[in-house]
């Protein structure tokens, strides 16, 4: 294997990127703002300084266990600038096999640089830790708990989870979220047709493939500059998961009807419900995210959809704003831990937190019984998750269920994915099905 051989200008930016991430979510923004500062964008060199990136980011727990190792005291009470750069020092040398060059510039460079955001102490203590690693040889030797942790790259409590769910299929699933999928779009039908989406991308791109499960859905290999994008520029495609686009199909909105969307931003569900409605009815879509309700109304009037009402608002407080009883689909695309995307986003893995799943399992249930009450007499609501864990998902639709019983009916999904783990329910795999996990349930109000 080649020696990695980066620019003095490299390892700077990716230093950068790694302290952005830590204040804009998702990293991929963080790292497009970084990459662009430093002219690498777009460029022949994004797509190695991205793979260097998003190894930080699948690594972000396992390198802060060995600078805690390093320096003696937990790494989030170090400077964030020395935290990044001691993060990108850890990938690179251990994980990249780097030149003499590279390393020249891990020292010196990046040293320059934190004393100039920071505090010339702080480059100090820098090159103190750098001269450690590099001339006692240092090596971190994970302990028997830590093992799985380094070989996943997730937290335990989580690995454990998912191995007391999957059984012996675990190590597969945990395996695949490692992975990296293709980008992935839907391509809007109101604006234009599958066909000419793929030969606009294959002017882009070097191929191109067409979903068998949603047809509207096209994967092709990044980096892609979206805003050279004509599609992109001109609403005839949004970005959207295989997975996440099942979900609007198997509510099946008509048009004329009255929709909710209960957890609406960025939008890309919303639009697709209005594309399957003609852009006739009305569908009400709540949020209270700013940044994300903004990303919504540009994905909506890009996309020509103009039957969206937008309530910034909390969707519990849903029933007392529209009324009870005045929804024919709901759609309950719920606040989750998000674990089945942890392919697309790298860093969240060591977001993850056992307690938060509980706290979000409570808000879910609230959420759906909100949901309930817009439903009309043989309205259906559709509970989904990008969730892998049968607490945001089988165990909701459970206790609701019994909470509603001789009221509530699940409709059988019989595909295109596979059985949950309640009879009816669905579940996408992504070591299965190549997409992101995703957790469905179709519930009528008989």
């Amino acid at each position: 294997m080649a020696k990695l051989d980066l620019e003095k200008k490299m390892v700077l930016t990716l230093v950068e990127a790694v302290r952005l991430s830590e204040r804009i979510k998702p990293s991929q923004d963080a790292k497009r703002r970084a990459f662009s500062k430093y002219g690498y964008l777009g460029t022949s060199r994004d797509p190695l300084l991205t793979a260097i990136f998003y190894g930080i980011m699948k690594r972000l727990g396992i390198l802060d266990i060995i600078i805690k190792d390093l320096v003696g005291i937990e790494p989030y009470v170090l400077d964030p600038w020395l935290r990044s750069a001691l993060r990108v020092l850890l990938e690179i040398k251990f994980y990249r096999d780097p030149s003499n060059r590279t390393l020249r510039y891990l020292r010196n460079s990046v040293a320059k640089l934190l004393s100039v955001k920071t505090h010339p102490y702080v480059g100090m203590y820098y090159i103190r830790l750098y001269d450690r690693i590099m001339k006692t040889n240092y090596q971190y030797k994970p302990s028997s708990i830590e093992k799985e942790v380094f070989e996943y790259m997730l937290p335990k409590w989580y690995i454990d989870k998912i191995k007391q769910m999957m059984g012996e299929e675990a190590d597969k699933l945990l395996k695949s979220l490692d992975q990296q999928l293709p980008l992935s779009v839907r391509v809007n039908t109101l604006k234009t047709t599958v066909e000419y989406v793929i030969k606009e991308l294959r002017k882009q791109v070097k191929w191109v493939k067409q979903s068998r499960v949603v047809p509207t859905i096209l994967r092709f290999p990044g980096p892609f500059n979206f805003e050279k994008s004509k599609p992109w520029k001109e609403g005839m495609i949004i970005i959207q998961e295989e997975a996440a686009a099942v979900a609007s199909i198997i509510l099946d909105p008509k048009p004329g009807m009255t929709v909710v969307d209960l957890a609406a931003a960025p939008g890309g569900k919303t639009e697709h419900m209005a594309e399957l409605m003609k852009n006739k009815g009305v569908i009400y879509a709540f949020d209270i995210d700013d940044k994300r309700i903004r990303r919504m109304k540009e994905i909506l009037k890009r996309a020509g959809i103009k039957i969206v009402e937008i309530i910034k608002e909390d969707a519990r407080k849903a029933p007392e704003i529209l009324g009870e009883s005045i929804a024919n689909r709901v759609l309950l695309d719920a606040p989750c831990s998000s674990d089945g995307t942890l392919m697309k986003n790298p860093d969240l893995r060591w977001r993850l937190r056992e307690e938060k799943v509980y706290e979000l399992q409570s808000l879910q249930l609230q959420m759906l019984g909100a949901g309930w009450r817009l439903l009309k007499r043989g309205g259906r609501i559709l509970y989904c998750t990008c969730s892998m864990l049968k607490e945001e998902n089988e165990d909701v639709i459970s206790r609701f269920l019994e909470e509603h019983r001789g009221e509530a009916k699940l409709i059988p999904l019989n595909g295109p994915y596979d059985p949950g783990f309640i009879p009816g329910t669905m579940r996408a795999f992504p070591h299965r099905h190549r997409t992101i996990g995703f957790f469905y349930a179709l519930i009528e109000k008989i």
